[in-house]
């Protein structure tokens, strides 16, 4: 098992090893074959110089590597969200405000990540720069989870410590899912969004993932610059939700036992877990039938770009922002308003509970070959692509708090258990998920 970032940096600080030991050995991994396309730039003797000025002392981070996905700004590089479209951009006059925290905390940026193009889609391929390989598949080539494919590859190898990416429908958990990584979307106000490439001005929220829900609560303090509460209550005194209401239908097998593995396993180590209705999940089709947030704001941002230059798009992205020009503006605001009185009636459901648990996606990484680029594979993709998104998908439209950690055992492929909850309810997803995770790892 892979040490996470707490464990290294008391090993720098015992004196054990030294941040520039640990960034050869992460460039190391970067070069190798298992990170391969997982990278659209490296910046490895950047990597190397934050290193050897790196406090370890005084500095969270302490030099160590991070990685960048590629729709955000780090001054001197383009931001090119994964596409060929902007390929000629000019290069970043400053850091993002996520950048620019980590590196404050200092962080040792080794290189920019793989993505799906403008970060529309929850699969993780990519036709114009390759598509990285899930690096916790040892059968078949398996998809790496998207929109931040690139990013979950780098710490799931070892390349990073922390992936820098973003969730506007799941970009962050899925990968985190299908690869046995944690990933934590925090309430999307929390980290500002400025110097990055938009999907859903309404929906996108900047996070990353780790290998450990530790190191989740540490990348977000320094991401959304604030304490989290922690709590020391055990897993006795909180109240847990499940619903059968749309998130477990059509679970595969394996995901289907990973899930009733781990609720009898909460359960017997204490846990109060109610099943509720939430009759309101099976809405959001229905809400979104005269378009999503993410097709019509995407559609506003890039409609002079399609005029130009839709050739140059991949076509499974460009036919899903087109989808923005025909939501008109009375759907836009009625949109908008259908989303506020369902986010109350959701939280009024869920008062007096601490999380709800659901599996972050209703399946394992399928192969690659299902949904690689190419018409004849259309179909399947899309509804492979609808299948990951549903789950996470439903805390961003709560605007909410989620995090996916890991429920698999050694001879199963990834499986994430997802805790979430309304907007601000951050600090006790994080306290839950750091007592199920210790449960889980003393299975």
């Amino acid at each position: 098992m892979l040490a996470d970032l707490h464990t290294t940096r008391q090993r720098l600080l015992a004196g054990q090893t030294s941040a520039s030991t640990d960034i050869e050995r992460a460039i190391a991994i970067a070069q190798s074959p298992r990170c391969q396309h997982a990278f659209l730039q490296t910046c490895f003797d950047q990597a190397r110089a934050a290193a050897l000025a790196a406090d370890a002392g005084r500095q969270p981070l302490a030099g160590l590597a991070v990685s960048v996905k590629d729709l955000f700004d780090v001054s001197g590089q383009t931001s090119r969200a994964g596409s060929a479209v902007l390929a000629d951009a000019p290069p970043a006059r400053q850091d993002a405000v996520a950048v620019a925290r980590l590196r404050v905390a200092g962080a040792a940026f080794i290189g920019r990540t793989n993505m799906t193009e403008f970060a529309f889609s929850g699969v993780g391929v990519n036709p114009h720069y390759d598509t990285p390989a899930n690096a916790a598949a040892t059968d078949v080539p398996r998809i790496p989870g998207g929109s931040s494919s690139g990013a979950a590859v780098s710490v799931a190898t070892g390349a990073a410590f922390i992936g820098l990416g973003s969730d506007t429908g799941g970009s962050i958990r899925i990968p985190a899912a299908l690869q046995g990584l944690v990933g934590f979307k925090n309430t999307a106000r929390l980290v500002p969004l400025d110097g990055t490439i938009p999907l859903s001005s309404t929906l996108d929220t900047a996070c990353a993932m780790t290998r450990s829900v530790r190191d989740a609560i540490l990348a977000h303090e320094i991401l959304a610059a604030r304490r989290v509460t922690r709590s020391a209550a055990p897993l006795s005194a909180y109240r847990l939700a499940v619903t059968p209401t749309l998130m477990l239908d059509g679970a595969d097998a394996t995901v289907t036992r990973a899930f009733e593995r781990t609720l009898q396993t909460l359960r017997a180590a204490g846990a109060r877990i109610e099943e509720i209705a939430l009759p309101e999940l099976s809405e959001l089709a229905g809400m979104q039938a005269n378009g999503s947030f993410a097709a019509a704001e995407s559609y506003s941002w890039h409609r002079r770009l399609l005029q130009d230059k839709v050739d140059q798009y991949d076509p499974r992205v460009a036919s899903r922002i087109q989808r923005g020009a025909t939501m008109s503006a009375t759907d836009y605001i009625g949109l908008m308003q259908l989303r506020r009185d369902w986010i109350a009636r959701v939280e009024q459901t869920l008062q007096g509970f601490d999380a709800v648990l659901s599996p972050t996606v209703p399946v394992v990484a399928p192969p690659m070959a299902e949904v690689a680029p190419g018409a004849e594979r259309d179909e399947v993709f899309f509804r492979i692509n609808g299948l990951l998104l549903r789950n996470p998908s439903v805390v961003n439209m709560l605007d909410g708090c989620a995090i996916s950690l890991p429920c698999h055992t050694a001879d199963e492929l990834p499986v994430g258990l997802m805790l979430w909850h309304g907007a601000m309810r951050d600090d006790g997803v994080l306290n839950l998920a750091l007592q199920i995770e210790d449960l889980l790892q003393k299975q």
